[in-house]
């Protein structure tokens, strides 16, 4: 009978202690809604503790966990923080503080912290350039870029008087969100010649990350006002360093896909892009299309034909719509179609900055088209070839015989061109595997699939720094 009792009075103990756990949960437990200020604290109390014990990983943490709740945050949640990370009378504070102003629909929070809960100790550099940061993301969320840029332009200037920082994570959110700014504004020039300064300053101090992303935002600011030259150039230059950011990465390799095909290399260009299709992010759906999209282009500037699957990919159909018809147009050879495509979708094209490439695949269309003829006839005049090319100049037959010949000097086309009696005489088809064709295809395969390999390799390898102190400590 005692046992029995006994046991019923440590089973209602128990089930007391499971009730408490349950009532209690984690502030970042995913069932329940956490407060954002709450939230916001102990990301600030983690980058205090981060700078004061050098461990990056909690400011990089810190900064994942900024970017989930941005979008929850409010001007009464930000005057708070403030008060709470800075202190009231700060010259910090006064400045923030200036662009966060009470909305009609923004309640007061109603948090009041005492004298034990404020922040009271020694304000270290990386929570003041939080603070910075979170405002200035806020700006940009509410649209309000004009103030944005102020405030990105003061937290510049406070940033380069700090030699200090801990984590390199810090100040390459500020670059970004410091052009994004000004990007937004339509004023991404004025910010050119400091965010040269910026890298240079971040070269000599070994900023790497910080490097990585002023490369990119440079090249950014040389292709938004079409400066390809001047990118190729600075580009070419730069101090290359190992990539730390996948997404930093992945950017360069957009950056310089544009570039090389601007400037004819479609090869190189083709890598690139489909390099950066392959490394980014699945949830990055955006940054895949704008990939997709010019290397679509650059495969049709090859003379080669996407794969079907490119253009029904999950949440891009609708945006790969215009290149897949103009695709179908190259595909089939018909100039007038393709025409049409070029004239039905010309905002689309000009407002992704290809209008420039679809104008050099008329050639591409052009050359398929005659392909395609010469292997359906064995001999045709050169005025049938005009009318089934559509050719609309003003002496078509002379046109077609131009166009004729240096598809044959070229190797487009495997005939004989009859000048006399105006005929395009077709040379029996071969046998495509007795060429080196095959053998080609397949080597650039293999060749594909090492350099893969060897970068998930070295993607797997640990710093040497880390291993120097494991050894150390053991």
């Amino acid at each position: 009978m005692v046992v029995v009792l006994i046991s019923q009075v440590f089973f209602k103990m128990n089930r007391t202690v499971k009730i408490e756990d349950q009532s209690t949960p984690s502030v970042y437990d995913s069932s329940v809604d956490p407060s954002i200020l709450q939230d916001l604290k102990e990301i600030a109390s983690m980058i205090e503790s981060g700078a004061n014990t050098s461990e990056v990983s909690k400011i990089y943490k810190a900064m994942r966990l900024t970017m989930k709740i941005r979008r929850k945050l409010k001007v009464s949640i930000l005057s708070t923080l403030l008060n709470y990370a800075l202190g009231p009378v700060s010259e910090v504070h006064a400045q923030l503080a200036s662009y966060l102003r009470q909305d009609k629909d923004d309640t007061q929070v109603d948090v009041e912290m005492s004298e034990t809960e404020a922040h009271s100790t020694h304000l270290v550099p990386e929570l003041e350039i939080y603070c910075y940061l979170l405002v200035l993301i806020f700006l940009i969320d509410q649209k309000k870029y004009n103030e944005a840029k102020a405030c990105s332009s003061e937290s510049i200037v406070r940033l380069k008087n700090m030699n200090n920082i801990t984590a390199d994570a810090l100040p390459s959110k500020l670059y970004f969100y410091y052009s994004l700014s000004y990007e937004l504004a339509g004023n991404l020039a004025e910010i050119r010649g400091n965010l040269l300064a910026l890298y240079q300053t971040a070269t000599v101090r070994h900023n790497k990350l910080s490097q990585e992303t002023l490369l990119n935002l440079l090249l950014r600011n040389y292709l938004h006002y079409n400066l390809y030259d001047q990118a190729e150039k600075f580009r070419s230059k730069a101090h290359c360093v190992d990539a730390l950011s996948n997404q930093q990465f992945c950017r360069y390799l957009l950056y310089q896909g544009k570039i090389k095909t601007i400037q004819l290399e479609y090869t190189e260009a083709k890598y690139s892009l489909l390099q950066a299709v392959q490394k980014s992010p699945v949830i990055a759906v955006g940054f895949q299309i704008q990939c997709n999209k010019w290397a679509i282009i650059v495969q049709l500037l090859l003379g080669e034909i996407p794969e079907r699957t490119v253009f029904t990919q999950k949440r891009m159909e609708k945006a790969l719509r215009p290149y897949f018809e103009l695709t179908n147009a190259v595909r089939v050879g018909d100039v007038e179609l393709f025409r049409t495509v070029a004239e039905k979708f010309s905002s689309t094209f000009s407002q992704d900055r290809t209008s420039n490439l679809i104008v050099r695949l008329k050639h591409n269309v052009i050359r398929t088209g005659l392909r395609n003829i010469s292997a359906s006839y064995s001999r045709i005049s050169l005025a049938d070839i005009a009318m089934k090319l559509n050719l609309d100049s003003e002496t078509p037959v002379d046109d077609a015989e131009t166009i004729v010949a240096k598809a044959i000097r070229d190797g487009a086309i495997d005939a004989t061109l009859d000048h006399a009696n105006r005929w395009l005489v077709s040379k029996a088809t071969g046998d495509v595997y007795s060429t080196n064709e095959p053998q080609i295809a397949f080597n650039s395969r293999i060749a594909f699939c090492l350099n893969m390999h060897n970068e998930a390799v070295r993607a797997l390898r640990f710093p040497q720094n880390l291993r120097n102190k494991q050894s150390v400590a053991t």
